[in-house]
């Protein structure tokens, strides 16, 4: 479980799992059923060199952190991978975050997947499937390679309920990590 208060902030985390537990309650905020979102991971001290109107100073603990700064909606009508493989981030990015939402199964249902099925009646499977989760995933990955991960269940749709983890979602931060290659 994370260590996010439910009033605000992580209170003790590495600066990349405060940005995606950042962004995970910004999307909580918006609710659900929402369309991927796609950030920019920026340091909140060059930020604040910058542009120092951007960057709030009333918290000086968080000027060492990243700053999420969410970029143009993503497009419907291409499929997420194909969309990511198009993306080069500037040299002033320092890594990014895509939030987005899914249906899951857990593990014990993995052995009962019809074999032979493409994506969309694989999809159709899954989405009939008594076991489901609906999920928000948000994923950040950095220049150097670290990851970090939040995972938010529908059904338990509160800050006290998200998991973190580095690997919880390797396929996705793979996509992402590739956007700075």
């Amino acid at each position: 479980m994370s260590n996010v208060s439910p009033s605000g902030p992580p209170m003790a985390a590495s600066p990349l799992t405060r940005a995606v537990l950042e962004i995970d309650e910004y999307a909580s905020g918006l609710g659900w059923d929402k369309p991927a979102r796609l950030f920019a991971l920026v340091d909140t001290a060059k930020l604040r060199a910058q542009a120092p109107g951007l960057v709030s100073t009333a918290d000086d603990a968080q000027v060492s952190g990243l700053t999420p700064i969410e970029q143009e909606e993503i497009p419907r009508n291409k499929p997420l991978d194909k969309f990511l493989g198009t993306i080069a981030w500037p040299d002033s990015v320092a890594g990014c975050a895509l939030t987005v939402e899914r249906l899951m199964l857990p593990p014990s249902a993995e052995t009962s997947v019809p074999e032979g099925l493409g994506d969309k009646e694989l999809a159709k499977w899954v989405a009939a499937h008594p076991d489901r989760q609906e999920v928000r995933m948000t994923v950040a990955v950095l220049r150097g390679g670290a990851r970090e991960s939040a995972i938010r269940l529908r059904e338990k749709d509160s800050p006290t309920e998200v998991l973190t983890g580095p690997d919880l979602v390797p396929g996705l931060a793979e996509a992402l990590a590739a956007t700075f290659a």
